[in-house]
């Protein structure tokens, strides 16, 4: 398991996003990018990244197993943002990505793909999302890539990601309407609470992206 080390950072573990995100951008762009998964986190980190900076860069990984709702967000958030989303491939080659397939070699490596050449990286994770989360830092350095991960939305709650939604209109994946709380890809994502849908009835709660 990889070895995250919290960075002593009283001032960002108190600041806003919007100043987690300005202070990454400052320190760390153009060697800064954001990955994508098209759910209701990004729906805000999106809009207040490329706030602060226009140009940021923000990837994401295709396993080419997504739901056709992703699909449908991908080209909502491109039109509304005028952003060019960065594509990883992580398609399974010769096999179904199924639940007992998914989120192995392939994945992981797409996620070290779109992280070569940065400093930093900025997330989604928040500390409601579950325990392996609970106590996410806003800013913690991973010793194994070398590099800096940033988490504005730590300390943000469901309600919190709703009211910025819905005050500023934005584009926000549909299946959140339908039960889904946690979305991945299809054959491993099912309706449920946190993260409880995600590999559901299996011991698994991370992908290997975040360990």
């Amino acid at each position: 398991m990889r070895r995250l080390v919290s960075v002593a950072t009283p001032d960002l573990e108190n600041a806003s996003a919007q100043a987690v995100l300005a202070y990454a951008v400052e320190r760390f762009h153009p060697r800064l990018t954001m990955a994508c998964s098209f759910q209701k986190e990004e729906s805000v980190l999106v809009h207040l990244l490329l706030e602060i900076e226009p140009a940021a860069r923000v990837f994401t990984i295709d396993t080419g197993a997504l739901f056709p709702e992703t699909l449908s967000t991908w080209r909502a958030f491109e039109q509304r943002f005028g952003l060019e989303v960065e594509v990883m491939d992580a398609r399974s080659q010769g096999e179904p990505w199924t639940a007992a397939h998914c989120c192995g070699v392939a994945k992981v490596d797409a996620l070290e793909r779109g992280l070569e050449g940065v400093e930093a990286w900025i997330t989604g994770i928040r500390r409601e999302q579950g325990s392996s989360r609970a106590t996410a830092p806003k800013l913690e350095r991973d010793e194994r890539r070398g590099i800096w991960k940033v988490n504005p939305l730590a300390d943000w709650s469901e309600k919190d990601l709703w009211r910025y939604i819905h005050q500023h209109d934005l584009p926000y994946h549909p299946l959140h309407d339908q039960g889904y709380a946690s979305i991945g890809c299809a054959p491993c994502t099912q309706p449920g609470d946190g993260r409880e849908g995600r590999w559901a009835g299996q011991d698994k709660t991370e992908c290997g992206l975040h360990t």
